[in-house]
């Protein structure tokens, strides 16, 4: 067996170099012997001609497939471009059948040998390619097909941390696999084997249904907010490179850049000066921008500039740049993180998790049709574990997008195995509504909303996990959560054990019994993960600043909001409508009521909502203290017998990648160990509590 990884010429042709992930050039062996005729002349269809020449040799032109001598012919073009003269009679007869989606969606029909992708709009010829090569082995189906499929959310965005200068947190801020692959040295990297590696970049996630990236870093520093004046040529050539594969550019801007930028006195959202700053500037982006998207917006939040400065609402300063965009269809996603970040400590009644819903819930129904709320899966800050933000169902009269974090900065930062994959599923799968009584409203539904009710726009946005490692996400094994997240985003409903398998199979040749193992592996990662770090839904305990390794009062009397009020009789925040801050009243009547009662609250939340003595009985019957021995224990074991797993699998991938995923366990173990012994320590000194098991604290 030869396992994926050893790059041939034909497979550097088709990724110059970097690592295809779940893209190789052996999963489109069978294209390589077809009759390729490829219609349209538009940037998406061309790029897409250089990519089948990559795979399948020299395309074709426009001919009728009774000329094929072959036995296979691959015919590609959007449905305008179509005629019975290049389809032939059979495949003719199949589009005549088939509905084919009016969006980004497509259809491959296969009659005879013959195959047709299409769709009735460029970007998605790219989403089917990136079907057939994923679902049909060797990228050729065996027998007749009829497959059309359409995205069930609208905006399916990538936003990079990315910063053209180096800062305390690095030229990409958490990012854990490498610089910026799209700044370096204070500008736009333009050479020719950075573009190169954002073709290839934009290969991969157009692959997975991604339709949107957000360039660089929300926290916009002084040399970001030239993106739109002095380095707009620049970043044109990188959008041009991403609008070829589908994928339009985002950038992100500085709220206050009508002073920094142009000059004004004030940046006031109602000013009639700023408007007409925002519309020129914006003029000048999309029509220098292929593929402009719109502008991603954090304002009023640590410490960055906002309306709030004005006297003015999140609603007024959105519809200001939202006016600015209208004209070009491109959106404004503006982020819902605002909170006091300087909140006394001792103050019980402030509250971070309320801080979203209090901001944003009174304005539903004010914000301009293109104007997007982009809200944390959570309520606090990408925890491992947090209930699902209430802001989600709060806003039935406003686009809104669920924000994930793809990149691990509360869950390993890509030194440990935690697929989220299974998080976000079960984010996607949660019903607001449920034990209130009415028609299910999941967040999933949230986020496709404009697909049910032909409102606002929506979508699904995470926080890029990529770099210029050579493995493109420094942990191999994390390039399964860019995969899942592409994936998701298309179809919320999608089984994330199902994603994983996909993953594997495209990625390793592996015999099947390892590919199960590495997928079991894989798929209880996030609990393992959470089994030695912060219990039951407590959240934090990391180290201050960079978030990596235990700490359990490290955030505990600092003003960022992030607390477990610890004392020697118990733990947790009291969150509730009878003794605590009122937060569970945010939820719908249903779900307040499961939260509120301590008896009702869920065991993996009950700290975020609860502030119970260490004997507290969970309802799997061990109290509070003696669980958190129990899984801190259990989940050194289990990274244990998980690097064991790898020495079973090592043998069947490449060396690079056997050996970069064995350092990682090597670090996971010895900082799970820690976790464990800090953690375990902290509550036995604090509870006195000694472990029934007798086993080692310190």
């Amino acid at each position: 067996m030869v396992p994926y990884g050893q790059q041939d010429d034909q497979e550097v042709a088709w990724f110059t170099g970097s690592d295809p992930c779940w893209l190789p050039a052996r999963r489109a062996a069978r294209l390589a012997t077809a009759r390729t005729t490829l219609l349209g002349d538009d940037p998406v269809t061309a790029a897409l001609g250089e990519d089948l020449r990559a795979l399948a040799g020299p395309t074709g032109g426009p001919g009728p497939a009774e000329d094929d001598t072959t036995g296979r012919h691959l015919v590609v073009g959007t449905l305008e471009r179509l005629t019975p003269e290049v389809l032939g009679t059979e495949l003719t007869a199949a589009l005549g059948s088939a509905d084919v989606p009016a969006g980004e969606g497509f259809a491959v029909l296969a009659r005879g040998g013959r195959v047709l992708l299409t769709a009735a709009r460029p970007a998605g010829l790219r989403h089917g390619l990136g079907w057939l090569l994923r679902s049909q082995p060797g990228g050729w189906p065996a027998g007749d097909l009829v497959h059309v499929e359409e995205p069930r959310v609208d905006l399916r965005v990538l936003d990079h941390w990315d910063n053209m200068t180096d800062g305390p947190m690095g030229v990409v801020e958490r990012g854990y696999a490498g610089d910026s692959i799209f700044f370096a040295d204070g500008r736009v990297r333009t050479d020719a084997a950075a573009l190169a590696r954002v073709r290839d970049y934009a290969r991969l996630v157009s692959s997975i249904g991604v339709n949107a990236v957000c360039l660089n870093n929300v926290n916009v520093h002084a040399a970001e907010a030239h993106l739109l004046d002095e380095h707009l040529d620049d970043v044109a050539r990188v959008a041009a490179v991403l609008d070829a594969h589908g994928v339009r550019t985002l950038l992100s801007v500085d709220f206050s850049a009508p002073i920094s930028l142009g000059g004004l006195d004030t940046a006031d959202p109602l000013d009639e000066r700023v408007a007409a700053w925002w519309a020129g500037v914006t003029k000048r982006v999309a029509t220098t921008l292929p593929g402009f998207g719109g502008y991603v917006v954090k304002a009023d939040s640590e410490n960055r500039p906002g309306p709030h400065t004005y006297g003015r609402t999140h609603a007024d300063g959105a519809n200001c740049l939202a006016a600015a965009l209208a004209p070009f269809d491109a959106v404004v996603f503006w982020r819902c993180f605002v909170y006091d970040c300087h909140q006394d400590w001792r103050d019980r009644s402030t509250d971070r998790a309320r801080a979203a819903h209090d901001h944003f819930a009174r304005l539903d129904g004010q914000f301009a049709p293109n104007a997007v709320l982009q809200v944390k899966n959570g309520p606090m800050d990408f925890q491992v574990r947090e209930p699902v933000s209430p802001l989600l169902g709060a806003l039935p009269r406003t686009g809104v997008a669920v924000e994930f974090q793809i990149t691990q900065e509360y869950t390993g930062q890509q030194k440990h195995l935690c697929h989220l994959g299974q998080q976000w599923s079960e984010v996607l799968r949660f019903d607001l509504h449920a034990h209130g009584g009415g028609e299910p409203l999941r967040v999933a539904d949230v986020a496709a909303r404009s697909r049910r009710a032909g409102g606002a726009p929506t979508g699904v946005v995470g926080v890029a996990n990529v770099g210029t490692d050579a493995n493109w996400t420094g942990h191999a094994l994390a390039q399964a959560n860019l995969y899942a997240f592409g994936r998701l985003a298309w179809d919320p409903g999608l089984d994330p054990d199902l994603l994983l398998r996909e993953w594997v199979e495209q990625t390793f040749e592996l015999p099947a019994d390892l590919a199960g193992e590495l997928v079991e592996v894989m798929s209880r990662s996030w609990a393992v993960y959470e089994s030695y770090t912060a219990p039951l839904g407590v959240g934090w305990m990391v180290r201050p600043g960079h978030h990596y390794g235990p700490d359990v009062d490290g955030y505990e009397y600092t003003p960022w909001g992030t607390y477990h009020f610890a004392d020697r009789d118990g733990i947790g925040v009291d969150r509730t409508v009878a003794t605590g801050t009122g937060y569970t009243a945010q939820y719908p009547a249903g779900w307040a009521r499961v939260y509120e009662d301590v008896r009702t609250c869920p065991d993996e939340l009950l700290l975020f909502f609860h502030h119970v003595p260490y004997s507290h009985v969970l309802a799997g019957g061990s109290t509070v203290v003696q669980h958190v021995y129990d899984t801190r224990f259990a989940g050194v074991e289990a990274v244990e017998e998980s690097a064991a797993t790898w020495e079973r699998i090592a043998g069947h991938v490449p060396a690079a990648t056997a050996e970069n995923v064995r350092q990682r366990f090597a670090e996971q173990l010895r900082s799970a160990r820690e976790w464990r012994d800090q953690v375990n320590t902290y509550f036995f000194r604090k509870s006195g509590v000694p472990d029934a098991a007798g086993r080692r604290i310190h």
